[in-house]
């Protein structure tokens, strides 16, 4: 149906969903409730969580077509792999978390994935 030609108070099809924004917030919230486990055999499954939205937000990232996300996620997804653990400890990996869930917000908010009308 045209614009103009719509009844009045008919909302207009969108052009855009924040597909994103659901894992990015559920991920953030996972890298701040790991805190609590960072020192402790549960992280794996922080690890999971992780490293699986990171990949979810990866898909999406791409079909909007903001390739300079991945330049964030694609580390997240590294560094929190459960299957080939990369070892960090400290400061440094607690700052990380902070910065990745960060990273996770941002993504989500601000990622523009096109609707697909079918």
């Amino acid at each position: 149906m045209r614009a103009d030609r719509r009844p009045l108070g008919t909302p207009a099809e969108p052009t855009f969903s924040r597909s994103a924004l659901a894992p990015g917030l559920l991920g953030a919230i996972a890298l701040l409730a790991g805190l609590a486990l960072l020192d402790s055999d549960g992280f794996i499954i922080i690890r999971y969580i992780v490293s699986i939205l990171a990949i979810i937000i990866c898909v999406f990232v791409i079909q909007a077509k903001s390739w300079w996300w991945l330049i964030g996620l694609v580390p997240i997804a590294i560094l929190w792999n459960p299957v080939f653990v990369i070892e960090l400890h400290g400061q440094g990996w607690v700052s990380a978390q902070f910065i990745a869930a960060i990273v996770f917000i941002l993504v989500g908010v601000r990622t523009k994935v096109p609707a697909r009308h079918e």
